[in-house]
């Protein structure tokens, strides 16, 4: 069992910037991590995923080079910085862990947070 701890979240004005970070514990393999979201009243999405194997990092096409995921794996955590958010960013974060070498953003994570809430004011 994986456990994950969020922090970072918090209210913004447009065009502000956050980073969330993600303290990861319990049985860990190496595996993807990564970070979703979800608004209320629409489906949840990928933000950004760290594929351990081939180093690759996934972005959701929304992300626009506005933010940057990485990962400190002698501490397992991963961080989100934000920059340039706008008010449809608005939503609850969630860090996500699965067992896996090979991920993207469409891969089924198995491990989640609690979540962080973003909120960001035009």
């Amino acid at each position: 069992q994986v456990q994950l701890q969020e922090s970072g979240g918090g209210s913004v004005q447009s065009g502000g910037s956050l980073t969330l970070s993600c303290a990861a514990s319990g049985y860990l393999s190496r595996g993807c991590m990564g970070w979703f979201r979800q608004a209320p009243g629409k489906e949840r999405e990928g933000v950004a995923v760290i594929s351990p194997g081939s180093g690759n990092r996934y972005y959701g096409d929304f992300v626009k080079g506005r933010f940057t995921i990485s990962q400190e794996n002698a501490k397992n955590t991963i961080s989100l910085q934000m920059s340039g958010l706008r008010p449809e960013d608005t939503a609850m974060y969630y860090c996500a862990y699965a067992g896996l070498r090979y991920c993207s953003l469409n891969t089924e994570f198995t491990d989640w947070g609690q979540g962080t809430q973003v909120t960001v004011s035009s």
